[in-house]
């Protein structure tokens, strides 16, 4: 690398700070001259990074906000702090950012030299979060290997173990990856069995991209996320629910998650009816449940039922009340 190409990007590195250089203190980190600095920034704006000026003894340079992304330059420190950020975010869904974490991560380690890619899972297999739920984890790496498999369309290998315990090896070229709720699944092309399916990648190990490339296939859906959610409905009966909830509509679509969970509209000012998403019996009787409001079951006739019989197994399980107890006390 050229002098004046190692400076420039020192220079971009120092003006990624959000705050505003001096062009004196610019030169003194650079050791050159505050003419040098003027050319350099004039260089960088030809190559289309916004640098800003402003005027006066409290002025300077500023990298401002453009109509792209321009290449961030970390210093170790740095990278190994994103690194692990986003592990733990692809790691441990939020909604939102899931796809975007493991997309970002499978880049950055790919550019990771290698005593920082050992720095990263140091911390990795030293530190244990806390769980926000009750699903099942997934390992970072896996998803990273999988991210990259993808992106190059490259064919796959790796263990699988089946929901009844059956275990196999899966030769697959991987299409997309889908967050759903506290998992996540691979849609890809099993070439053994010629056909599309649909993996959780908590049930998967030991993935090795074999390094032959094919040309992408068509998936018969209108995208990934789709053909989950149609393969998801086909394999176990769903149901829709309509019930009235005895709490603000804003509070209420808030507790369930947003529109995904289905339709919430206003009766008045403390009350609201949910129109659910098509969802399981017991999972829409933990939604309202946990809701921890008062509220009715106007359909289907099947969650009514589930309701009784879980609140007949909660009773059970609680023991008598405090008021049966004092009476039956000698």
């Amino acid at each position: 690398m050229s002098e004046t190409s190692a400076r420039l990007l020192n220079l971009l590195s120092l003006l990624q700070t959000p705050r505003e250089w001096p062009g004196s203190e610019l030169a003194g980190r650079l050791r050159v001259t505050t003419r040098t600095i003027r050319r350099d920034i004039e260089r960088l704006r030809e190559l289309g990074y916004p640098v800003h000026a402003t005027m006066g003894a409290e002025g300077g340079y500023r990298l401002a906000a453009g109509t792209a992304m321009p290449p961030l330059l970390l210093d170790d420190e740095e990278a190994v702090a994103i690194a692990v950020g986003l592990r733990s975010a692809a790691g441990h869904t939020i909604e939102g950012i899931e796809e975007a974490s493991v997309r970002a991560l499978a880049k950055l380690e790919q550019v990771l030299p290698a005593r920082l890619r050992r720095r990263v899972g140091t911390l990795g297999t030293a530190t244990v979060p806390l769980p926000a739920g009750d699903g099942p984890t997934v390992d970072p790496e896996h998803l990273t290997v999988l991210a990259a498999a993808i992106a190059n369309h490259e064919r796959l290998r790796f263990a699988y173990r089946a929901s009844a315990g059956a275990r196999s090896k899966r030769l697959v070229e991987p299409h997309r990856l889908v967050a759903a709720g506290r998992r996540w699944y691979l849609v890809a092309y099993d070439n053994d069995r010629e056909d599309w399916r649909i993996f959780r990648v908590d049930r998967l190990s030991e993935p090795f991209p074999t390094g032959v490339r094919t040309p992408p296939r068509e998936l018969p859906a209108a995208d990934a996320g789709a053909y989950v959610r149609e393969r998801m409905q086909g394999m176990a009966p769903s149901h829709r629910a309509v019930a009235t909830v005895r709490a603000p509509a804003a509070e209420v679509s808030a507790r369930l998650g947003g529109p995904a969970a289905g339709e919430v509209t206003a009766l008045d000012e403390g009350s609201c009816r949910w129109h659910s998403a098509p969802e399981s019996l017991e999972w829409l009787a933990v939604r309202l449940a946990m809701l921890g409001r008062e509220f009715t079951v106007h359909e289907p006739p099947e969650l009514t039922a589930y309701l009784r019989r879980m609140a007949g197994r909660v009773s059970r399980a609680t023991g008598p009340a405090e008021e049966e107890v004092a009476e039956t006390t000698p």
